[in-house]
């Protein structure tokens, strides 16, 4: 996935520049694709705000209601900040995985109530001779 969402950052990054309609016909559909599966990832995980940036970026990108601006200097800060997002997913994944571990963990310690004495560690008293 991070080679996917880095791809998706530098053909963003790609789009600042003066290139062909098709470019950026082709730059809507990889978007589209990479906001789907890093919403898909986020909502697995319940990270509803990321998932929610990547929402709007998804509507702002779709190839089938197309958003037309028509002016390069909106589009420029757009593609940066998409560019970038996709980055700080790509990198920042191992964190979210991490993350997720640490919590996981701190689930199963909530039941555990203290140390457990296992019936080993036992300390069982001899029995006391009889004094006559």
């Amino acid at each position: 996935m991070k080679p996917f969402l880095t791809f998706c950052a530098i053909s963003c990054f790609a789009g600042i520049f003066r290139l062909p309609i098709e470019y950026y016909t082709f730059l809507r559909v990889l978007v589209s694709i990479g906001a789907l599966i890093v919403i898909y990832s986020f909502l697995s995980s319940k990270q509803y705000n990321w998932s929610t940036v990547f929402i709007v970026i998804l509507i702002i990108f779709n190839p089938v209601f197309p958003i037309y601006l028509y002016r390069k200097s909106l589009w420029i800060p757009i593609d940066t900040i998409t560019g970038i997002l996709f980055l700080l997913v790509a990198f920042a994944e191992k964190l979210i995985q991490k993350k997720e571990e640490v919590e996981h963990t701190e689930e199963t310690s909530e039941y555990s109530t203290g140390p457990r004495i296992h019936s080993r560690d036992r300390i069982i008293n001899p029995k006391k001779p009889k004094e006559d």
